[in-house]
Formats: structure tokens, C-alpha cells, sequence
């Protein structure tokens, strides 16, 4: 699993706020988890997100797992260390090296240039909420180039029958579009 930091510029009633959005992305199948947004990683909320993505049930993380992240001072020494109580063993990459963690920096560059480049966003509860249709849009609906132009986790199997016109499908306004088939 890689995890990474990026930033959103956001309009608030205070002007214009920069947030941190905290995420992490399963290697094998490209699984997106956004683990938060904030504009302030204190080192409690650090421990939180810790916390939340190794829980047993439905954390991110699980015993055994190597988790990539770079040497950002954010990842301070409390969430290195309930990551480390919980069986997930750290990768910490050297400095300056963003290739080494190509996976999560291409995804921060797909966010930035399909969908938050092209929005002004008023407040944090737009930015969750337009993370949240682009998570599920690049999970079920975006063929991804790496995994053979495939989709992800498609909704239809893909051994469904084709019948039907193609119809377009959108999100966000018709930001971010897709083609399914029509239900025959």
C-alpha cells in the first residue's frame, strides 16, 4: 500500500484555505482510500487516520502489508508507531524520490488534472464530496491503461450481454463522463 499527501485549494468564507488530503492506494488492485481531509495534519488527527486504516474490520491496512510513504514531517513518530504496533511494516522512501512512489503520484495527477483543476470548490464539504464521486468514478467507471484498459471493480460483470445502445453516462455535471450500455 502507498500513501501520500496532496493539496486542494478551497473557498471558504475566511478566503481561499488549503487542504491536505491523506491517501492510500492498494498496489495490486489500484484501490483508492481517502483517509481524510483537513487543513491542518495535527499529529492527533495523524493518529486518527492511523488509528481508522488499521482497525481489524475495515482498515486499509492489515498485518503483514508494507506500507510506501515518503519522509514527510507529517508522518510523525505517534502514527509510525501505531502503524508499527499494528503489524504493517513501513517503507520509508529516500529523500527526494518521487519516482519510487510512481503509483500514488500518478493518481495525485490524475485528481488534479481530470477533476479538481477544473472546479472552484466552496468549502470542504464540496471537496469531500467531489473526492468521493471521483473515487467512485475512477474505481467502477475509468478504464485504467495499467491493468490492461480494464475497469477496476466494474458494477456489471463483464461477461453481462451487451444488448442495447451505448448511453453516456456523467458525474459531476458532466465532468468526468463514461459509456455503459443500455439495460436490453
Amino acid at each position: 500500500v502507498a500513501t501520500d499527501f496532496f493539496t486542494a485549494e478551497v473557498w471558504t468564507l475566511g478566503g481561499l484555505v488549503t487542504y491536505y488530503v491523506l491517501f492510500f492506494l492498494h498496489l495490486g488492485s489500484r484501490k483508492v482510500h481517502v483517509a481524510g481531509v483537513t487543513p491542518h495534519p495535527t499529529e492527533a488527527w495523524m493518529m486518527q487516520v492511523a488509528r481508522n486504516v488499521t482497525m481489524e474490520e475495515w482498515g486499509v491496512l492489515s498485518p503483514g502489508q508494507y506500507l510506501i510513504h515518503d519522509r514527510d514531517g507529517k508522518y510523525c513518530p505517534a502514527f509510525q508507531q501505531i502503524v508499527d504496533a499494528a503489524g504493517v511494516k513501513r517503507v520509508p522512501l529516500p529523500p527526494r524520490s518521487p519516482n519510487l512512489n510512481a503509483y500514488a503520484e500518478r493518481w495525485v495527477r490524475s485528481v488534479k488534472e481530470e477533476c479538481l483543476s477544473r472546479l472552484i470548490l466552496c468549502g470542504e464539504a464540496s471537496l469531500r464530496h467531489v473526492l468521493t464521486q471521483y473515487v467512485a468514478h475512477f474505481h467502477h467507471e475509468r478504464n485504467h491503461q495499467g491493468k490492461d484498459n480494464v475497469l477496476l471493480f466494474p458494477t456489471v460483470s463483464p461477461d453481462a450481454e451487451r444488448a442495447g445502445p451505448i448511453q453516456c453516462r456523467e458525474r459531476l455535471g458532466g465532468l468526468l463522463k463514461y459509456y455503459t450500455y443500455e439495460a436490453a
